[in-house]
């Protein structure tokens, strides 16, 4: 799922499909597959779920948070904080990704799921799981992309040292605002849930992998250098983050079975007003940036951090807050399956309109990140 952060800025266009792994490319495809091997598990197979559903303490599925962490984890160890401290030029970026981000997007993100699920979709979802897909659509719209924008970045011919400035400033903000954003939205949205629950899910799934990671990344660099670090010890993480989300996703479309095959309208449903948070958040970021005279090179995968997710966390969270069963988690879910053709869609757009931003070689020279 991740990219090593350190991609270079060819040249020429890349590819629209060159820059990407295979899990990436194909990412809608897995999680197709999954999606079919989790019905087919849940139907065929009940006890798997039924045993996996006693390994639990605290309301936390071992198997799944273990799976959980094989997939966040990775993406962590990548996040250079240090990169941060060597912010001195264009501020401009930072300002947009951030305000984007924290201040229109989790609340867009409210707004439009809830006008579609629980308004223009009321005679076609039952009003309790409604607010449950609204739930899940929540967690998403308040968890910026951290691991495929830097994909999103190298087909946009981005400046890889300010798009890793830009999601290692925005894990810092996630640390502290997630848990707050989500409580006030989930508030307004009547779904009420303990804080000490939202707190589990952030210290689980944000604080740990964090930590773990950073301190990974450090001692590795320091004992054997960034070198052997990016050429040898991430070539051989790159595939723990893709196993573990497509096993987690079979677990959680095992647990999710009879609603699905009693409402498969509903992935439909859910789907619309993604896609519409996805569009609009872009095109905030993309013309703010156009109209500030941001170089195309920091401005498209700033754009691309808003509309894209971390659907890893959101999928976390929503199990742990809502669990493996709830209409939460399946809609952070669908999230994962229109993200990957809809982004592909919106960097061929940031493509075209290059000619539209001030050169690059008119900027400021580009941010030079610490090594961690």
């Amino acid at each position: 799922m991740s990219r090593n952060a350190a991609v270079s800025n060819p040249s020429a266009d890349p590819d629209i499909r060159e820059g990407m792994g295979l899990f990436e490319r194909y990412l809608s495809v897995w999680v197709a597959l999954a999606i079919v091997l989790g019905l087919i598990v849940g139907q065929l197979l009940p006890v798997v779920p039924e045993t996996l559903a006693r390994f639990e303490y605290a309301q936390v599925s071992i198997p799944v948070a273990v799976l959980i962490w094989a997939m966040i984890f990775p993406m962590m160890v990548q996040i250079d904080f240090s990169a941060i401290l060597g912010v001195r030029r264009q501020p401009k970026g930072l300002v947009i990704t951030t305000t984007v981000n924290w201040l229109i997007k989790p609340f867009t993100m409210f707004a439009i799921a809830w006008f579609f699920l629980l308004v223009l979709f009321a005679p076609l979802i039952p009003e309790g799981l409604a607010r449950e897909y609204l739930a899940g659509a929540i967690l998403l719209g308040a968890a910026p992309c951290t691991a495929m924008v830097f994909v999103w970045s190298y087909l946009t011919r981005g400046d890889a040292a300010y798009t890793l400035v830009q999601v290692s400033l925005n894990d810092v903000i996630m640390l502290f605002a997630f848990a707050p954003i989500v409580m006030l939205l989930l508030g307004l949205s009547d779904i009420i849930v303990p804080w000490d629950t939202v707190a589990l899910s952030v210290f689980l799934y944000i604080v740990i992998p964090l930590a773990a990671g950073y301190g990974t990344r450090v001692y590795l660099m320091r004992r054997r250098g960034i070198e052997w670090f990016d050429k040898v010890f991430m070539k051989r993480l790159a595939p723990v983050t893709p196993i573990g989300l497509v096993l987690t996703l079979v677990l959680l479309f095992a647990f999710q079975g009879e609603v699905i095959l009693n409402n498969p309208l509903h992935i439909v449903l859910i789907a619309i007003p993604l896609i519409i948070q996805t569009v609009l958040i872009f095109f905030i970021a993309y013309g703010w940036a156009k109209a500030w005279r941001v170089p195309h090179n920091v401005a498209a995968p700033g754009a691309m951090i808003g509309a894209s997710n971390f659907f890893e966390l959101a999928v976390a969270a929503a199990i742990v807050l809502f669990g493996l069963q709830s209409g939460a988690a399946l809609a952070t879910v669908v999230g994962v399956l229109v993200e990957v053709p809809l982004m592909l869609a919106l960097v061929r757009y940031a493509n075209r309109t290059r000619h539209q931003f001030p050169d690059v070689a008119a900027q400021p020279a580009a941010i030079t990140p610490g090594t961690g």
